[in-house]
């Protein structure tokens, strides 16, 4: 059985940082508390006139051009967005017709900010089926469009990018080495995007509130901070790696707290936990491909070394991949 192995890797970031003193819409007053609460210093927005799916396709030729791997060679492309063009048809039809991948099929998966960790399990299960020889995996979020712009609970901690990987086939010790992937459906409502789906469907909105995305923080915080280190640990177990075998470790970026809590409850040194929220903010299912790409990119994540990935969000759902680079 041929491996998952990382062929390429890409990002995309709309162009204009938006700093923290430049959201003039809060008091002056309330700034500081972004990040002393998240680490967040700036983020980017995307155009007015721009959707998820032109972000995707900007991540995902960039991860072909490093190659040169033509886009009708793909077989198959897997988009996680929890923040889609529209609520049908999936986003990723249009970035397989953008893109000229005329040989793909293409489907969305939507877990929220954990979309890369499930998005990696999959890709890896699809080429380990022994269908595929090459599968392309995206995480596009363009939380911008979904926020309410007044909401000082949410606006200010989500930007807009994008991230991909080209998976191949290939006889090799390297790739995706192991997956856990985990849901708990009883806090389902602790973030979600109220209406628009059959459960509130526009027509009986009394206003324009219930359309924008929310999320219980304080819920959330506690979530991520227990079952991240905990789905980690059995991530290892499960693939008996110890854990100071592990060069680097890229979780969901959503909260530099959470990430320092995160390593502290592993016992491992900040320093090999891989961080961009500062300049991005929380990218939602991007987030770990985006700071994936970067790592690469800058040689910090090197030919052979172990990679832990980890994310968690809305379900409420959380994952975890082992991946030698």
């Amino acid at each position: 059985m041929k491996n998952a192995v990382i062929f390429a890797t890409g990002s995309y970031l709309p162009e204009t940082p938006v700093p923290n003193e430049k959201l003039t819409r809060f008091p002056p007053s309330s700034l500081g508390r972004i990040v002393e609460k998240t680490g967040i210093l700036s983020r980017r927005i995307a155009p007015d006139e721009a959707c998820t799916s032109d972000l995707a396709l900007r991540a995902a030729r960039r991860c072909l051009q490093k190659i040169d791997f033509p886009a009708e060679g793909l077989q198959g492309i897997v988009l996680s967005t929890s923040s889609p063009d529209r609520m049908q048809p999936a986003t990723a039809t249009r970035v397989q017709h953008e893109l000229g991948a005329t040989n793909a099929f293409a489907f969305d998966i939507n877990s929220v900010c954990s979309g890369s960790t499930f998005g990696i399990c999959m890709a890896d299960a699809l080429i380990k089926s022994g269908k595929f020889k090459n599968i392309l995996f995206i995480a596009s979020e363009m939380y911008s469009k979904i926020l309410h712009k007044q909401d000082f609970c949410t606006f200010p901690l989500f930007g807009d990018g994008a991230g991909a990987i080209l998976f191949g086939a290939a006889d090799s010790d390297g790739g995706v080495l192991h997956s856990c992937l985990r849901t708990d459906g009883s806090s389902s409502d602790a973030v979600c995007v109220p209406a628009g789906g059959t459960m509130l469907p526009f027509e009986r909105l009394n206003g324009p509130r219930m359309a924008y995305f929310k999320m219980n923080g304080p819920v959330v915080f506690e979530f991520a901070t227990r079952k991240g280190p905990e789905i980690i640990l059995q991530l290892l177990e499960e693939a008996r790696v110890a854990l100071e075998d592990i060069n680097w470790f890229i979780t969901h970026q959503a909260n530099i707290n959470i990430i320092k809590t995160i390593a502290a409850r592993l016992g491992v040194s900040q320093e090999k936990f891989i961080v961009n929220l500062d300049r991005y903010a929380n990218t939602a299912s991007a987030s770990v491909l985006v700071a994936l790409d970067e790592a690469i990119s800058g040689r910090v994540i090197r030919a052979g070394d172990l990679v832990v990935t980890c994310a968690f969000g809305g379900g409420l759902s959380w994952g975890a991949n082992l991946i030698r680079v």
